[in-house]
């Protein structure tokens, strides 16, 4: 048996221990690690079943392990923000997203969680709305994209995107777990298809409105990487996993406010695609987690996008940076999609940005 098998032979072993009577409840607390793209997660036992993530402690790990503490000073603190159902342990057991602080009790510097919630407190009545198309790739264990040759690659895009058959999508097993596995959690998963590029997907979360947005994208990244661990695979959210000819993967964010979505709210979009305008680089600098070095690969002006270093907007503009889509053109209200942010993006670091430049005027 090679070692695949072997895994995913020990991981049905186990299903006979998730079936024992549970007198008590795990909750697996789960934050964004030092890097601000990793996440990590540790369980805790409690008596009684939280009905809210204000029913949980706040907890401690090891932060010198994480890239987020020195060893000599290394307990950092998690905070419980926000609760979703287990769909790998069943039952009464909960995933807590939490976010995180140091022994001051001051923000992580990857806590972008924070500030981000403190903005849309401000903002609430404009009632924002956000959905986020989150892109990813499905990898080998040694980090070669799922299915492809080892030596050489596949056909050429195009038979991809939206595909049917096992020639043109890979993977599809991951897909439709993580799909299930969202709805049972409670995360807002809104669809998910083929991409251009083989073997890299599509989720899409929303609509969310407020902090929301960021709890519930960062949750389905996470139970994404677990459903993957169950098919001995990887999941890269790389923005240009693969140079050349081939598409890149982002986060396009859509957003809007309760005045874009009323009638003749297309003044207010405009009015938005102008202010995004005049602060590019400093959205640029929030999409990715590493201040757009990351997005410089991808936002080439190639493979449906825009240059990193220019603003453009326009309606059904798949090459801009913003694009208004055509029906919302026709509907003269909706929404607008900012297609800059990087699929390794902070959607609270995004969602914060937008909200400052569009609704606060920053």
């Amino acid at each position: 048996m090679d070692d695949v098998a072997s895994d995913i032979a020990r991981k049905a072993l186990s299903l006979h221990y998730l079936s024992l009577d549970q007198p008590r409840t795990q909750v697996m607390y789960v934050w964004i690690g030092g890097t601000g793209e990793d996440l990590r997660c540790k369980t805790k036992t409690v008596d009684s079943v939280p009905k809210s993530h204000k029913d949980l402690e706040i907890w401690n790990f090891d932060g010198s392990s994480t890239h987020q503490a020195e060893g000599s000073n290394s307990d950092m603190f998690m905070k419980p923000v926000a609760l979703f159902n287990d769909p790998f342990r069943l039952g009464n057991n909960k995933l807590c997203m939490c976010d995180v602080y140091n022994y001051r009790m001051d923000k992580a510097e990857t806590n972008h969680r924070k500030t981000c919630a403190e903005v849309m407190e401000k903002v609430a009545d404009t009632h924002p709305w956000f959905g986020i198309e989150q892109e990813y790739t499905l990898l080998d264990l040694d980090g070669h994209p799922f299915h492809w040759p080892k030596q050489g690659f596949p056909g050429p895009q195009g038979p991809y995107y939206c595909g049917v058959g096992a020639d043109k999508v890979y993977g599809r097993e991951v897909v439709e777990a993580h799909y299930r596995a969202c709805i049972y959690a409670g995360v807002k998963i809104a669809g998910s298809n083929a991409e251009v590029m083989p073997s890299q997907w599509e989720f899409q979360i929303g609509p969310c409105e407020g902090i929301d947005i960021g709890d519930h994208l960062w949750m389905a990244r996470y139970i994404l990487h677990r459903v993957a661990e169950q098919f001995a695979m990887l999941v890269t959210f790389d923005p240009k996993p693969i140079p050349g000819d081939w598409n890149g993967a982002g986060a396009h964010c859509n957003f809007s406010t309760l005045r874009m979505r009323q009638p003749n709210g297309i003044v207010d979009i405009e009015k938005a695609c102008e202010k995004l305008s005049l602060r590019h680089k400093e959205h640029i600098a929030a999409y990715d987690p590493n201040q757009g070095e990351d997005n410089r690969r991808r936002l080439t002006g190639r493979h449906e996008t825009a240059h990193i270093d220019d603003y453009t907007s326009g309606v059904a503009n798949r090459g801009a940076s913003v694009r208004i889509p055509r029906q919302v053109a026709a509907d003269k209200c909706g929404y607008l999609e900012d297609r800059r942010p990087s699929s390794n993006c902070d959607p609270y670091a995004v969602s914060e940005i937008i909200v400052r430049t569009i609704v606060l005027g920053e």
